[in-house]
């Protein structure tokens, strides 16, 4: 990939397959219609899931084969990209302890069962051992879903996903009348809502904070309307919404945070978090923002409409290129906002 930041050290191989961005792929085929390419992809997740066992877990990333990612090492002896070193081959983000992605995996069997195949008395049994694990590991740090290489930390946006998984979960057992547990998952499902209520507010101005005790803001908490946690007209969220505006976006790009991340150097405006805040104006009913918060943010995709992860203030397209997940958020901002906008169009019923 590029640099995420030119002469920097931030330069890392992506050269593997996200269990997160796996997920969202299959959410943004539904979408346009791909139904089985959708399950293609549901199917890939699923091998990886089949595979997992309590000596074996879940891993966030794997080759595109279904084997273990690389582990990272540096080539010291090459200069990299415009002189960024050091230059790296595999990831060390392999072995962290991601939270969120048990809640984008549920997200996407949900899905898939709602739009697709339902789901095998096999496949059931090791989402319900998904689900355990969820339960017995919520309430501990982690590097979370941007893989920060600091110490582990509570990230509102890990116990957000977890809060996915469990709710996704219970309502497939209920839509499918599969066998569960139901009435123990939503009593954790509801602990975590309200952990996440009590323990994640700014403690003068009220808005969502990345994590339990912080100040801090984390344009990862744009996913808390989009999972249905919240309301995308309730007055905290509609207070994180303008605060994110406000402290993490800079002429229409919006950075990831603004906190030590464990690395030297800076980074780019990341193009999916752009999208994500897009969608948000666009669910707030600001529909004149959303469009140009979109409009802005496609100016950004190379000739061929490909985005690359980041950009810089100068327009340059930095990390990982092309990126999956950027585009992924681009359908569902796009999408949402077109449906808005149509005078035909007769909304379901929102949170």
């Amino acid at each position: 990939s590029l640099p995420e930041a030119i002469g920097g050290g931030r330069n890392w191989d992506y050269r593997a397959t996200w269990i997160r961005d796996a997920s969202f792929t299959v959410y943004a085929f539904m979408r346009l219609g791909f139904l089985e390419e959708a399950q293609h992809f549901g199917r890939w997740a699923g091998q990886r899931v089949m595979a997992s066992d309590a000596d074996h877990p879940l891993r966030i990333m794997y080759a595109i084969d279904g084997s273990e990612a690389k582990d990272e090492e540096e080539l010291p002896h090459l200069s990299g990209y415009a002189g960024s070193r050091p230059v790296r081959i595999g990831n060390g983000a392999s072995v962290q302890t991601q939270l969120d992605i048990f809640g984008e995996l549920m997200d996407s069997v949900y899905l898939s069962n709602k739009y697709g195949e339902a789901i095998s008395h096999n496949g059931w049994e090791h989402v319900r051992n998904l689900v355990e694990y969820v339960i017995e590991h919520w309430q501990k740090p982690d590097a979370g879903i941007w893989e920060m290489r600091s110490e582990p930390r509570h990230f509102l946006h890990s116990r957000l996903m977890c809060w996915v998984a469990l709710d996704r979960a219970i309502r497939l057992a209920k839509k499918r009348s599969l066998p569960a547990p139901i009435v123990r998952w939503a009593e954790c499902r509801d602990a975590i809502n309200a952990d996440v209520w009590e323990n994640f507010r700014h403690p003068e101005d009220g808005y969502f904070v990345q994590e339990r005790g912080g100040k801090e803001l984390d344009a990862a908490l744009l996913m808390m309307p989009l999972v249905r946690f919240v309301s995308s007209t309730d007055p905290v969220w509609l207070k994180t919404l303008d605060a994110i505006g406000e402290q993490l976006s800079d002429d229409g790009l919006v950075y990831r945070y603004r906190v030590t991340d464990g690395l030297e150097g800076d980074e780019g405006a990341f193009t999916t978090c752009t999208f994500w805040y897009a969608e948000c104006l666009a669910r707030a009913g600001r529909l004149d923002a959303a469009q140009l918060t979109l409009a802005k943010g496609m100016r950004y995709s190379n000739t061929l409409g490909l985005f690359a992860e980041e950009q810089d203030v100068r327009g340059r397209q930095l990390g990982n290129f092309p990126q999956a997940l950027t585009h992924l958020a681009f359908i569902s901002a796009a999408f949402f906002t077109d449906r808005r906008l149509d005078p035909s169009h007769r909304p379901n019923w929102q949170p």
